[in-house]
């Protein structure tokens, strides 16, 4: 399973849509590997969370599966329709 998979199965079992849900990867010279999950409007806050706590739980999981797969770190952006 790659990251972008990986990353539409955690956010999908988190969203109350996860038909909505997409990730695109883009990979740039400087900063590395970008996802950006586009989750529906009504799901960003609960993907979010209180005080950003989920999104940091799910950025957490997302730089250990980069670090178990020997890839770079991603720098993870969360945007909504």
């Amino acid at each position: 399973m790659d990251i972008v998979e990986f990353t539409e199965y955690l956010v999908k079992s988190l969203v109350k849509e996860p038909d909505m849900v997409k990730v695109e990867k883009f990979e740039t010279e400087d900063e590395g590997v970008i996802l950006e999950i586009i989750v529906s409007d009504s799901d960003k806050g609960m993907l979010i969370g209180k005080n950003g706590n989920t999104i940091s739980a799910v950025r957490t999981l997302i730089q250990a599966k980069c670090y178990i797969d020997n890839q770079p770190r991603v720098k993870i952006n969360v945007d909504s329709f």
